[in-house]
């Protein structure tokens, strides 16, 4: 038999699948992918947009980030809608003093922030003159100079290089003497808590400031009532941040309005 006669006496291709048939395949694979992006973002990393400039210089509004999950371990904050599976942390690591963190706001979970952690558990923070003190030590700054304000560019912001015991050296923004966190009583974080601070000092509602403006009970870390002593504050703040919110570390700036921006 000839080549020819051949290829016309073999049956014609294979059926086609159906609509429904190729309908269910597109939703397998839908789900497939929806399920995978879900493990990753539980265990390893998450997206973040940064919705404020109460990070600034480090992170700018607007500023895309990723945030890895392994960093601290796992709670039920590591899943989207913090389901009450379980308490605590699951593969729980401490974080070091000055990671910049993201975290559920204690007075609403779910609201996320991200503020530098200045004070670990046991630890007396207290700002004097615009200077932050740990445990009675100062965290020595250097002026850097005034820049315009990158939220106001009609304004100027004076620029301060701290660093830390461990050498972790950052710039923060100040607005300008006697802000109404300038000058503090002695905050002791509780056992299990921290304290989380914005690089940009005058412009952040950070664990400075008490989170029960509006009457609300207590979420976690008792915060003293004292602290708003003399301090007039507009907004509720953040006050202690229970171990349990911390969401990840922030690591990597994958999209920035700063094009000299680098990662942490």
């Amino acid at each position: 038999m000839s080549d020819s006669a051949k290829a016309a006496a073999e049956p014609e291709d294979e059926k086609k699948p159906s609509a429904v048939e190729e309908t269910v395949e597109i939703i397998k694979t839908v789900v497939y992918a929806l399920a995978i992006a879900l493990f990753l973002r539980v265990l390893f990393f998450q997206p973040f947009t940064i919705p404020s400039e109460s990070m600034e210089p480090a992170l700018l509004k607007g500023d895309y980030i990723i945030v890895s999950k392994w960093s601290y371990g796992y709670s039920r904050h590591s899943i989207p809608f913090s389901p009450p599976i379980f308490s605590g942390r699951i593969f729980g690591r401490d974080p070091e003093r000055g990671d910049i963190v993201v975290f559920k706001l204690p007075r609403d979970p779910g609201v996320d922030f991200i503020k530098r952690l200045i004070g670990l558990p046991g630890d007396r923070i207290q700002v004097r003159d615009g200077v932050v003190f740990v445990n009675d030590v100062a965290i020595p700054r250097v002026d850097a100079g005034p820049i315009p304000d990158p939220g106001e560019p009609s304004l100027t912001v004076e620029q301060f290089r701290e660093t830390m015991a461990s050498g972790r050296t950052y710039v923060t923004f100040d607005r300008g003497p006697n802000g109404q966190a300038d000058n503090t009583q002695v905050y002791t974080v509780p056992q299990g808590c921290y304290f989380m601070m914005g690089d940009n000092r005058d412009n952040s509602l950070d664990s400075r400031f008490d989170p029960d403006l509006q009457g609300k009970p207590d979420l976690g870390c008792a915060f003293p009532q004292a602290a708003s002593d003399g301090i007039v504050f507009m907004q509720a703040g953040v006050g202690f941040v229970p171990r349990e919110n911390l969401v990840g570390k922030a690591q990597i700036i994958m999209l920035s309005w700063d094009k000299d921006a680098s990662n942490f």
